[in-house]
């Protein structure tokens, strides 16, 4: 530092590099590494972060944001071009540039589609919606792939005109599953990035990333328009490139997020490596394994939050499943698992019920073991009275988040009467 100058104050704007308020002469200078003022370079990658990224960067939001979003743009940008090419598709299909086509059949095939999509997304959020946060990395990938499917359906219907408003009209329904499982992933993955309650904000700058990658993906389009007219070889051609292109970016994607809430395909993961060797993963070991699509391994379905009747079917049954004061008990019906859970129950004991479930339904799966249940299920009592509380400790020394789980239960809870134990 040059003698005749003081220094006043330091400050930084989040992780960045410092700034040093500097007394010289009676007036206040501002410099950074001995410079007065930044590069022009340098101003606009900063304006450029506080555009599309979310103010704080990166401390802001979670590890894995910046390779999610990355693969996200990658994916976003060729999603783009293949629905320039369906568009197109549909387009012709309705009847553009075809001087026999009329108004009238153009928009009765185009109500058909909306009305079918708007029924889809309405049955989807019905019979999945409730999946969609505990397996949000899972339905994001099969979304996209869904996706996919449609705007092939869509490119291939001028083909068949005779069959072309039935195809249309199932483009719009798995059109409709990817909106629903789409948006609702998007923002459960925005829940995980948040670090400082800062979602809108994370949202509005993942809007903004995504309106440029299709600013980018338009201008593109402008080029393949002339090349594709009339030349259904090329259309597929550049179709399945642009769709390789997009599953691989997104599975990437979702490989890169690294949850650290606990589901029942991670908490499965944990306790499977726990009862082999006594470790426990960290999330970010245990995300790598986590099944993104189809899970090969067959165990018996697991059912959490069940009503009573679904578990036993008798009172000397109910007297087999219950221990002394715990809070939930399991049953097996109809080749599922079933959980039971006390009113009062907390998270822990929801992860000590899963485990267990987990546990029977591994050994049920491995043996074929009908008969003799009694027998596995006090077992699995044993087990867990004697590993969970080492193997939970594990879990919170791994630095899981155990103020809350992804573990899907249902609303059913049971309180019951302390004379009949």
């Amino acid at each position: 530092m040059e003698p005749n100058l003081e220094l006043l104050a330091t400050e930084r704007y989040g992780s960045g590099d410092p700034w040093r308020y500097l007394a010289k002469d009676g007036r206040m200078e501002r410099r950074k590494d001995g410079r007065e003022a930044e590069s022009r370079g340098n101003t606009l990658i900063t304006v450029f972060k506080s555009v599309f990224l979310p103010q704080g960067y990166p401390e802001s939001v979670s590890g894995d944001y910046l390779q999610y979003q990355f693969w996200d743009t990658v994916q976003a940008f060729s999603s783009s071009l293949s629905g320039t090419l369906a568009t197109q598709a549909s387009l012709k299909g309705v009847g553009v540039g075809n001087k026999e086509a009329t108004v009238a059949a153009a928009t009765v095939t185009w109500l058909l589609r909306d009305g079918t999509s708007m029924l889809g997304r309405i049955v989807f959020a019905w019979l999945k919606g409730n999946k969609l946060d505990s397996e949000a990395k899972k339905w994001r990938l099969v979304a996209d792939i869904l996706n996919d499917v449609a705007m092939f359906m869509e490119i291939l219907a001028p083909f068949y005109p005779s069959c072309f408003t039935w195809i249309v009209c199932t483009s719009g329904i798995f059109k409709s599953v990817v909106g629903v499982a789409g948006g609702a992933t998007r923002a459960a993955l925005t829940v995980h990035q948040a670090r400082r309650d800062n979602m809108a904000d994370i949202s509005a700058k993942d809007g903004s990333q995504e309106t440029l990658v299709n600013l980018a993906g338009l201008l593109v389009s402008l080029i393949l328009i002339p090349l594709v007219t009339d030349n259904p070889a090329l259309t597929l051609i550049l179709f399945f490139l642009f769709t390789a292109l997009h599953l691989f970016a997104n599975f990437k994607a979702v490989r890169s997020v690294v949850m650290e809430t606990l589901n029942q395909a991670r908490l499965a993961i944990l306790l499977r490596q726990f009862l082999r060797d006594g470790r426990v993963l960290t999330p970010l070991e245990a995300n790598r394994k986590e099944p993104v699509l189809l899970e090969f391994r067959k165990t018996l379905p697991i059912r959490l939050g069940v009503r009573l009747q679904e578990v036993v079917q008798s009172p000397e049954e109910l007297r087999l499943a219950m221990r002394k004061d715990a809070p939930f008990l399991l049953g097996i019906r109809n080749g599922c698992v079933g959980v039971c859970l006390a009113a009062h129950a907390d998270t822990r004991d929801e992860i000590k019920a899963m485990c267990q479930a987990i546990w029977l339904s591994d050994r049920l799966s491995a043996t074929g073991q009908k008969a003799g249940f009694e027998e596995t299920l006090h077992e699995s009592y044993k087990l867990m009275e004697a590993k969970f509380a080492q193997f939970y400790k594990g879990v919170e020394a791994a630095r899981w988040d155990l103020t809350r789980t992804m573990l899907d239960w249902d609303e059913w809870r049971l309180e019951w009467n302390p004379k009949f134990r």
